[in-house]
């Protein structure tokens, strides 16, 4: 199956900051990692932040698929209860940004501080995770919380605490298993929903 050109590239994209930073991002080093011809990335990107776009809404593309996708389809049989479904998602998603996925969780992090400082990709950051706080406010809401916006926000700064840690802060070294982060997991939301 062949890849679709600007999907090439913003995959190709997201492995150069992965791999060297955003200061290694450029439009010909792009161009390298996809193996394509100099001037394919800068005709899809013009400009440095759109690149940048291109890069971040792969990010969330391919996290919506895997994650997203997968805690609204999965039959509620297969994990019990909405709680045991809602602990076995966050625990395959972190562990997977954490070990299969981890150079998408890097760019997704080098992307999240670039936005701190550049309002155009913080608009489209924030967009974009407004629809992973939709579906966790929705998980959240069939596992009976009194108040789904609010537990949606905390469990996602949870996870994203999680998530840095894991892969740029003191435990890079020793990110936590699936069979900790479901434990972890499931003793967060106790805190959140039975506190």
């Amino acid at each position: 199956m062949t890849v679709a050109r600007p999907t090439r590239i913003a995959d190709a994209a997201i492995a150069v900051i992965a791999e060297r930073g955003l200061r290694g991002l450029t439009h010909r080093a792009v161009d390298e990692a996809a193996g394509l011809p100099m001037g394919s990335t800068s005709n899809l990107a013009r400009t440095r932040s759109a690149l940048l776009e291109v890069a971040l809404v792969r990010i969330a593309e391919v996290e919506s698929a895997s994650l997203v996708g997968d805690a609204l389809s999965r039959p509620s049989e297969e994990s019990g209860t909405p709680r045991q479904l809602l602990v076995d998602v966050i625990a395959d998603g972190l562990d997977h940004a954490l070990t299969a996925g981890r150079s998408l969780t890097v760019a997704r992090i080098e992307l999240a501080l670039e936005a701190a400082r550049r309002p155009e990709l913080r608009s489209v950051y924030d967009r974009l995770g407004a629809g992973f706080l939709e579906v966790a406010v929705q998980l959240l809401r069939a596992c009976g919380s009194a108040e789904p916006v609010a537990d949606a926000r905390r469990l996602v700064r949870w996870c994203e605490g999680v998530l840095f840690n894991g892969t740029a802060g003191a435990g890079h070294a020793n990110p936590p298993c699936r069979a900790e982060l479901a434990a972890d997991a499931d003793r967060y939301l106790s805190a959140l929903l039975d506190g």
